[in-house]
């Protein structure tokens, strides 16, 4: 599979960022050798804004910017205690340089354990432990730079230690509880979809045993009167392929819909509800409290069942979002009978998705799912005037339009 291509401001976001971070060592560096002796106040809090140019790599490249951080770590370390002591007029075994370089060190220490804990919590947990160690690895190198005697440099190596591993822990912890999280998302999203795929399975029952039952019927009275009445045979017959022919276009769009309920769980014993009892649903939400105004558009005609029980439990469920979500006294309905398609529109003016448990709740899910199983398209969302907006187009086959 090939790598996608990057756009111009990506390369562009690339190029600064490692312009960036170049600049970071360059102006550190600067920074030390003109400190003087004392890397101390102001100047020291200098050399950790400087940290800024190099973020925009680290959120990029953590990998790379690591390598600057530590060179520039290392070389800013060993810089600050060659000028101090040189400044000092002392030997690099004296003891009154220690007291001034470990300020930078355990300064670049703290960055580079930020770093190490960034990469811990987006990249696999081999690269994170391999970026740990090197990078503990070159602080304890700097180490012997500013600390001297055995217990000196025992004592910053185990503490440089417990900052790095405490970096990484933590980084490891936020990536885990990511995963973790997108997980259970994905799971709750799926029994989400298996739950709406078996409802609309057993409201698809109603259908496919109504058109069983009618073709059952129609065939025993042309059987009847076959030789008696061959027009009204030939009615049974005409009926007889009407029916199927609806049944079977209904089967091919549902199938993909058709799962085995549980045993305990009953299919509904009531028909399948369709556009026109829409003014029963109006009613009722308006006894909730909010005000629903439809608009037909085109011509009113049969429709499929599946289509129009889809149709319809698309609008009650986008309905039911406004009463319990938006916090809107009223709505509009659009209903649109075209040639070739039926679309429907749901507006309000209350909260947006704001108002909604979270991004991708569970109505907008199955609502998605039933207009994906006929083939059709689906659009949830905020308005730019305010408030949240539901649109389906349903496709209608050619043999009824």
């Amino acid at each position: 599979m090939k790598a996608p291509q990057e756009t111009p401001q990506s390369l562009l976001a690339e190029s600064l960022a490692w312009c960036s971070g170049i600049a970071y060592v360059v102006l550190l560096y600067v920074v030390v050798l003109n400190t003087g002796r004392e890397l101390t106040g102001m100047r020291l809090l200098l050399a950790a804004m400087l940290a800024v140019l190099l973020l925009p790599l680290v959120l990029r490249r953590p990998l790379p910017a690591l390598v600057l951080l530590l060179t520039a770590s290392f070389a800013a370390t060993v810089r600050a205690y060659s000028a101090m002591a040189a400044g000092h007029g002392l030997t690099s075994s004296m003891p009154i340089a220690e007291t001034q370089a470990w300020q930078i060190a355990y300064l670049q220490a703290l960055l580079t354990d930020l770093t190490v804990g960034w990469i811990a919590a987006t990249r696999p947990r081999l690269t994170a432990a391999v970026a740990a160690l090197v990078a503990l690895g070159v602080q304890i190198g700097g180490a012997s730079y500013y600390r001297e005697g055995s217990s000196s440099f025992l004592a910053a190596s185990a503490f440089l230690a417990l900052m790095t591993v405490t970096a990484w822990t933590v980084g490891y912890s936020v990536r885990e509880r990511r995963q973790h999280t997108a997980a259970l998302r994905a799971r709750a999203a799926e029994q989400a979809v298996t739950a709406e795929r078996l409802r609309i399975a057993r409201e698809l029952h109603d259908m496919v045993a109504h058109s069983i039952g009618v073709i059952a019927i129609q065939a025993g009275v042309g059987r009847r009167v076959i030789d008696t009445q061959p027009s009204e045979a030939r009615n049974a017959l005409a009926a007889i392929e009407g029916t199927s022919r609806d049944t079977l276009a209904g089967l091919r769009r549902m199938l993909g819909a058709l799962r085995q309920a549980d045993p305990g769980d009953g299919a509904p014993l009531g028909p399948a509800p369709v556009l026109a009892d829409l003014d029963g649903l109006v009613e009722r939400i308006r006894d909730a409290g909010v005000r629903v105004d439809i608009e037909w558009r085109g011509e009113r005609r049969p429709l499929p069942a599946e289509i129009e029980l889809s149709a319809y439990r698309i609008i009650q469920e986008a309905i039911t979002n406004v009463v319990r979500h938006s916090n809107a006294n009223a709505c509009r309905v659009s209903v649109d009978c075209g040639e070739d398609d039926l679309s429907i529109e749901i507006t309000d003016e209350g909260r947006g998705l704001s108002g909604l448990p979270g991004a991708a709740g569970y109505g907008l899910t199955g609502m998605r799912e039933r207009a994906a199983l006929l083939h059709g398209e689906f659009t949830a969302g905020p308005r730019i005037e305010g408030g949240f907006r539901v649109a389906a187009r349903l496709p209608v086959p050619a043999a009824v339009t």
